[in-house]
């Protein structure tokens, strides 16, 4: 039971359920609510599945063709930056742009639950606490993550229409900003040639 809670604190930090709630709000904006449950749904059932077969094949997949922790951080910041780029400068409404049948698979369960911090966080814990609490403690972080989005009505709710509206915004900005630091880390550790295959 010790080894859950050491593996279940490094691993909330990197879900960052919490974190991600204004991104999600603002990939979501606009909707149907019965969608956006939908949406919740795959996006957990996602990462869940990338982070267990990560979890049992990802090394051998990734030394074998070749892929490094820096190729990931790149690939998923180039993804989001798209993403929020797109969403800051389209005058439309998000329903015209939102595919809300893939939206939980991509972007929302990979990358930002699952993401290049959860992926590393798993390699290390289960290098030191084995897999049984890994895999518990990854489990249980989707999960929470999940109930996070589900509470996203009624914070919607409280902040308002315009309140809403703002955050959207300012989250549209704030994934940008992610997405740039993501491939900021990617190509510093390929320069300093520290960008090792899981």
């Amino acid at each position: 039971m010790n080894d859950f809670w050491l593996c279940f604190f490094p691993m909330f930090v990197a879900v960052d359920a919490v974190g991600i709630l204004p991104l999600f709000m603002h990939l979501t904006e606009g909707v149907e609510r019965l969608a956006v449950r939908k949406v919740i749904v795959q996006s957990m059932i996602t990462a869940l599945v990338v982070a267990l077969v990560f979890l049992a094949l990802g090394r051998w997949i990734f030394q074998y063709l070749g892929i490094t922790v820096a190729d990931f951080l790149i690939a998923g910041g180039i993804l989001l930056f798209t993403i929020s780029v797109i969403d800051i400068i389209t005058v439309e409404k998000r329903i015209a742009q939102v595919d809300a049948d893939s939206l939980g698979a991509v972007p929302i369960g990979v990358p930002l639950i699952v993401g290049p911090a959860v992926l590393t966080t798993i390699f290390v814990l289960v290098g030191e606490y084995g897999i049984m609490p890994t895999v518990a403690a990854t489990v249980v972080n989707i999960v929470i993550a999940g109930c996070v989005f589900w509470l996203a009505a009624p914070i919607y709710r409280i902040l308002g229409r315009s309140g809403s509206r703002a955050l959207s915004k300012l989250a549209g900005i704030l994934l940008a900003a992610i997405a740039v630091m993501m491939v900021r880390k990617g190509i510093l550790m390929l320069w300093q040639g520290i960008s090792i295959t899981p």
